[in-house]
């Protein structure tokens, strides 16, 4: 009796908090169904991951060789190595002819580490904060975990599905806001905000006090026209960047933050705590990317190549209706011909074609039910037989 008492009390001690549930992120679902295909024999175009199909940069790889060739490998500061944070602020010199001050760099465990960073410095728990739908799933679900509101504004063909300032001071109006975050280029959708008009939301953001937070990390995948970074805009403006798309290290997990003066000790301090440092060899891996430029330029190159077969391709398919796909390596499409449930219509199409794409429900839950996004970050013959798989299908 004693025993099943503590056995039944131990479980009650055992129940996940409420801060921990949040929605799984269903890319992985269609990555798991994927994998079964492919353990039976099946080949499977995986165009379900936002992930470079390359590998890092070879003046990485050889840097991190070096490194774990010398010998140890220890801590770093916590706003990361100096070298680094120095390269970082020559990359915004270099790219987009604006000063950055190293001492406002922070380096990052990717940009999820970044997110968490700066969202913890940035909110108090029941602030709200706006996030355009389509958007990536991981801001809502870090905010709620964290005790905060993700304000959903949707975007429209109108403004090219990017979030304007009349829209952000309308939900400002309605409930005020303490902070926005968006993207551009943007995932799911590819699209990407002009200078004119990411200057007039961070000017409409700053002047009703709403903080703001640009997420960069697809900078260097643009294809109509040449990224804008909010570093460059205000110097209020918390950026955020990663290792992971343009430099292809998803795996290295390393990031980093252009963050305001005011916070960089706050954030010092919660990095001390949450994490001491990034992963140093990551750090010395990532220093060494920037050397990499012609290898990456290349693999750009291979992207426009995927993303004008799919522009091409798909409406031969049937598949004539997707968002601009400006920049990163998404293609946003419309399938409400064809089903009112994208989440089945990806399974169907996994299942009778064995190309794997994600269900929009992942990326949008007002109007995802009609939308699948596909990634081209793989080989040109694998998004052409990719193209050829799916009009069979629907044909």
């Amino acid at each position: 009796m004693l025993e099943s008492t503590l056995r039944n009390r131990a479980k009650h001690l055992l129940t996940a908090s409420g801060r921990s549930d949040v929605p799984p992120f269903m890319v992985m679902d269609v990555m798991a169904a994927a994998a079964r295909i492919e353990a039976a024999g099946g080949h499977v175009i995986h165009m379900e991951v936002g992930q470079p199909s390359e590998p890092a940069p070879k003046v990485a790889l050889a840097a991190a060789r070096a490194a774990l060739e010398a010998g140890r490998i220890d801590y770093t500061s916590a706003l990361g190595i100096p070298s680094l944070r120095e390269r970082i602020a020559r990359h915004y010199r270099d790219t987009y002819g604006c000063h950055v001050d190293a001492a406002r760099i922070v380096v990052t465990t990717g940009s999820s580490g970044a997110f968490i960073l700066a969202f913890l410095a940035m909110f108090e728990p029941g602030d709200r904060v706006a996030v355009t739908v389509p958007g990536y799933p991981p801001y809502r679900h870090i905010l709620t975990a964290l005790g905060c509101e993700p304000v959903l504004i949707e975007t429209t063909s109108d403004t090219r599905h990017a979030l304007t300032g009349e829209a952000l001071l309308a939900a400002h109006r309605k409930a005020p806001l303490k902070g926005v975050l968006v993207g551009s280029p943007a995932n799911p959708t590819g699209t990407m905000m002009s200078r004119e008009a990411l200057t007039s939301l961070i000017h409409a953001a700053e002047s009703a006090g709403i903080r703001f937070i640009s997420d960069e990390i697809y900078h260097g995948l643009d294809y109509a026209f040449p990224a804008v970074t909010a570093a460059e805009l205000s110097p209020d403006a918390l950026v955020i960047n990663s290792f992971s798309k343009y430099f292809c290290m998803t795996g290295w997990r390393v990031g980093w933050m252009v963050v305001p003066e005011v916070l960089v000790r706050p954030i010092e301090r919660l990095q001390q705590n949450l994490s001491i440092s990034v992963p140093t060899l990551s750090q010395i891996a990532a220093e060494a990317a920037f050397e990499g430029r012609e290898e990456m330029e290349a693999i750009k190159r291979g992207y426009q190549e995927n993303r004008n077969i799919l522009i091409e391709g798909f409406p031969r398919a049937g598949l004539k209706k997707f968002l601009p796909a400006d920049g990163a390596f998404y293609l946003y499409a419309d399938v409400s011909d064809f089903t009112s449930d994208s989440f089945a219509f990806a399974s169907e199409m996994l299942e009778k074609t064995h190309v794997a794409a994600t269900p929009g429900v992942d990326f949008d839950p007002v109007h995802g039910r009609a939308f699948i996004r596909f990634s081209y970050a793989r080989s040109a013959d694998e998004m052409r037989e990719a193209v050829a798989r799916i009009a069979r299908w629907l044909g």
